[in-house]
């Protein structure tokens, strides 16, 4: 079956990386190269010995039934393994999708209050502390960028960059518009508002994800302003960077050097550019695909928060759970709802190929 050959090849081909991995004969970067492919196979390998034992198990049950004495327990064994087969299957179809390259990768969110003034900024800061805790939950960590409080805790803007090994593939369906439907505190006589915020998410791209030429840019040095520290407003540390081909512009006044913030403003710049260029290949690509969650544009309204009834509902899944103050505490609720739309996500891909 070209099925089970394309598994042994994969197999094979696992075995070969470990066997050049302990060689001892490899450079850093072809040693990081096969590494990352060696990571991605060994997911996929277990459920491969567990394809092979069952359909071993079932040609030897199939044989078992032409012996009088054990017809019985042939019979049930067929049963059983003919159960768990598809689910079996079902598994390595999700395992051989096609990956997101980026979704190892760390990410830069950016999160902007919207509609709703200073409700809207402290939302900003709520959705902020909500992914902060997740990502140390995980392991992550966390920097920020640039950002832009307001007096009550709140904030119009705020970027940060979260590190760690497949921060991309969990936190990429965040993007999109998030509505906060609860009494302001600013609200004396109990009304409920409706707020929003806007979160971007973009895979951090590294040195060979994107190449910015000197001559596209004009990097400008001026003082910072806000918050940030005893060094605001007495050195000219704040960096702000312009490309012209795309009209992006980047500002960072966060670290207390220059060429800290020149790094960092670098950072982002490299990361919306790389996004960019994503966006383009995969509009070209699927032109005619439009995804159950969400095509990660910062304009579509993905997630409700609301107070009173302390739920959540993701609408572009329909998935409503009443776990709010979890969910915001960036818990095992926001660990939930993560994992239901990449299941989500992985059944469209199926669904499309199929």
């Amino acid at each position: 079956m070209i099925i089970e050959q394309k598994l042994k090849d994969i197999q094979a081909r696992a075995a070969d990386i470990a066997a050049q991995m302990n060689s001892g004969d490899m450079s850093g970067d072809d040693l990081t190269r096969l590494s990352k492919e060696y990571s991605r196979l060994s997911e996929i390998l277990p459920i491969i010995d567990e394809y092979f034992q069952t359909t071993r198990g079932i040609a030897d049950a199939t044989e078992m039934q032409a012996d009088p004495e054990l017809h019985a327990l042939a019979v049930e064994q067929l049963a059983e393994l003919g159960r768990v087969l598809p689910e079996i299957e079902r598994k390595l179809q999700i395992a051989l999708l096609p990956r997101d390259d980026a979704d190892d990768n760390g990410v830069i969110m950016e999160i902007r209050a919207g509609v709703g003034g200073e409700e809207s900024a402290l939302f900003a800061g709520d959705l902020y502390n909500q992914y902060k805790s997740y990502a140390l939950r995980q392991g992550w960590k966390v920097e920020v960028v640039e950002e832009n409080a307001t007096s009550l805790r709140g904030y119009k803007e705020i970027i940060f960059k979260i590190d760690g090994a497949g921060a991309y593939g969990r936190m990429k369906f965040e993007s999109g518009i998030h509505r906060v439907q609860r009494v302001p505190e600013t609200e004396a006589g109990g009304r409920i508002h409706t707020s929003a915020a806007s979160v971007a998410v973009m895979p951090e791209a590294r040195d060979i994800d994107v190449v910015i030429e000197d001559k596209d840019i004009r990097i400008d040095i001026f003082r910072a302003s806000g918050a940030g520290g005893q060094h605001v407003n007495k050195t000219d540390s704040a960096i702000r960077i312009t490309h012209f081909p795309s009209g992006i512009v980047v500002t960072c006044q966060n670290e207390r050097s220059q060429l800290q913030n020149k790094i960092s403003a670098m950072a982002v710049l490299r990361s919306k550019l790389y996004e960019k260029q994503r966006m383009e290949q995969m509009n070209a690509s699927n032109a005619s695909r439009k995804s159950m969650v969400g095509s990660g544009d910062r304009s579509e309204k993905i997630r409700t928060y609301n107070f009173p009834e302390q739920r959540v509902t993701d609408h572009r899944i329909k998935l409503t759970l009443y776990k709010l103050d979890d969910i915001l505490a960036g818990g095992a609720g926001l660990d939930e709802m993560i994992e239901a739309l990449i299941a989500a996500d992985q059944l469209e891909q199926l669904a499309n190929m199929e």
